[in-house]
């Protein structure tokens, strides 16, 4: 049996009837940036989300930036982040001219650990960027109240935190609509959401190059705009969205049904959680992922070096052992195949293989 990682096409295949009338009458008005269904997402997504704003960009990586720059966030400050997460956490920090200091994580949760990055203040610390990793929300409220918190909540759309979701409940959150995320799009696609008016006009300035007109110049900003085709796909997806999430949710539970608890160590389960991915850590992560991919069934490891040890951090004097709960997290953490959608059989199948390969493993 053939299982994929992830099955996008799975998720929008019932609906691609209505997908292809939506984006006929994009291709029909002929209007295709900053038109009115970049406008009426981007209403949606901050009533969706509890913000007063939401702004439409160009992907995740540049939401990050943006609001990292309408904050004032430059050279000579420092945000901390999670040594564990993707480049672009980071990289949006060293592209505004601020230094990224890493904070070790939550073994039990694979997100930043409060009290490290607590530690790890400064004066000249600008903002704490908590990252909603792999669908799970952030101890935000666990966090010094006397810092901006800015959430990369790039693979969480959807994740709640009590009664607030993810993304509005600090003082901006970014998202990413890459393909593979909870909420998706067709290509590339960002959101910045604030509800801090001031903030939310700085982002739109930034985004369009710095003006309001394309006659009148303010700022040095960039080329990063939603465009309506992703726009218009974005609006159907976001109507099913819990509907998605919950199948998540159900799947994750699925496989603790199904005895993988006797084999790795889970998620734990919580409710706010969103499972962008179903991340599970073992000793012998290397192992499991050789029998799954030799089974033709999908898996990922993902940030298998810590951004603390990547080269182009090296400058900043972090050495191997620095941040031993992230540099673990890094050898022992494999993705399994989960969608909305995924089949009792599908799941069935990843168990058995990596059973079969735990007891080769204990027996050798």
């Amino acid at each position: 049996m053939s299982i994929p990682h992830v099955d996008v096409r799975a998720q929008y295949a019932p609906l691609l009837d209505e997908l292809k009338e939506r984006l006929a009458v994009v291709l029909d008005s002929g209007r295709f940036i900053l038109g009115p269904e970049v406008r009426a997402f981007e209403e949606e997504a901050a009533a969706y989300l509890g913000a007063r704003h939401a702004v439409g960009v160009a992907n995740g990586t540049d939401a990050l930036v943006l609001v990292l720059e309408g904050l004032g966030v430059g050279p000579g400050d420092e945000v901390v982040c999670p040594a564990f997460t993707f480049y672009a956490t980071a990289e949006a920090v060293s592209r505004v001219g601020a230094t990224p200091v890493f904070c070790d994580i939550d073994p039990a949760t694979l997100n930043l650990d409060p009290a490290d990055a607590a530690a790890r203040l400064t004066g000249r610390t600008k903002a704490i960027l908590a990252v909603h990793l792999f669908g799970r929300p952030a101890a935000l409220d666990q966090l010094p109240g006397d810092v901006l918190v800015v959430e990369d909540a790039a693979q969480a759309f959807g994740a709640s935190l009590g009664s607030l979701r993810v993304g509005a409940a600090g003082a901006a959150g970014t998202f990413s609509f890459f393909p593979t995320k909870n909420l998706f799009g067709l290509g590339d696609g960002g959101l910045v959401v604030t509800s801090d008016d001031e903030l939310a006009e700085r982002v739109r300035l930034l985004r369009f190059h710095g003006s309001r007109d394309k006659e009148r110049f303010e700022a040095v900003g960039m080329n990063s705009r939603l465009d309506e085709i992703q726009a218009a796909a974005l609006r159907l997806f976001l109507g099913h969205l819990d509907e998605w999430n919950q199948a998540r949710r159900e799947a994750a539970a699925r496989y603790a049904d199904l005895g993988l608890a006797e084999l790795c160590e889970l998620p734990e389960d919580e409710s706010g959680h969103v499972y962008h991915m179903y991340v599970v850590r073992s000793p012998e992560r290397d192992r499991i992922a050789d029998a799954l991919r030799a089974a033709d069934i999908g898996c990922a490891t993902y940030y298998t070096t810590p951004l603390h040890l990547q080269p182009v951090y090296a400058g900043l004097g972090y050495a191997p052992g620095s941040l031993a709960k992230s540099e673990r997290a890094a050898r022992e953490t494999i993705a399994l195949p989960l969608w909305a959608g995924i089949g009792a059989g599908q799941q069935e199948a990843v168990v058995a293989t990596i059973r079969t390969a735990v007891t080769a493993g204990a027996a050798a």
